[in-house]
């Protein structure tokens, strides 16, 4: 449960970069996530989503990043708490199939490091989100990394028993990795 938390966080955080549009690899590519549950790491990923990225590093403010996560694409390791985090009390994906981050504007913070700003949506609750990432190039392709801090409850995520943070932490350290074609 709490992985799936995680992963669609993970996959959210991956929307950080948007300028020239560029193609992602998706096969070189993850949206990850870790946190505890009952003080034990778990971890997971979204196997599926789309990311949109229009990034220029001469000129960050024009940048375009949109990231689609599929919910139901969370994959824990564990086939009981892939099947529970689906449930309403967590992600809901039969009413909220998707997760959803839009850049609203991105920032160089030091040389290959910026800022995406921007809206999260998880379970049709919008938060306002930072996500610090890098981006570098090398051979045509440019690669993406970065991460974020979710607060799950902030989305409703773990709602009724599983609100219990003791049992399943409200932090979820999201991750991701993305290899684009073109260069930075």
């Amino acid at each position: 449960m709490m992985r799936s938390v995680i992963t669609f966080a993970a996959a959210l955080a991956a929307t950080t970069c948007l300028a020239q549009t560029q193609d992602v690899q998706y096969a070189k590519s993850q949206v990850s996530f870790a946190g505890k549950q009952m003080g034990v790491p778990a971890e997971g990923r979204f196997k599926k989503y789309t990311a949109r990225i229009a990034f220029d590093p001469k000129h960050p403010e024009a940048a375009k990043i949109e990231v689609d996560i599929d919910l139901s694409s969370v994959d824990t390791g564990s086939n009981e708490s892939d099947t529970e985090v689906k449930k309403p009390s967590w992600f809901n994906v039969a009413a909220f199939p998707t997760a959803k981050f839009v850049s609203t504007a991105v920032k160089k913070i030091s040389p290959g490091r910026y800022e995406a700003i921007g809206k999260l949506s998880i379970k049709g609750i919008s938060q306002d989100a930072r996500i610090p990432f890098s981006a570098q190039s090398a051979n045509g392709l440019t690669t993406f990394e970065g991460g974020f801090t979710l607060l799950r409850l902030q989305f409703k995520v773990g709602d009724g028993i599983w609100a219990d943070t003791d049992t399943v932490a409200n932090e979820v350290e999201v991750r991701f990795r993305l290899i684009a074609t073109g260069r930075t």
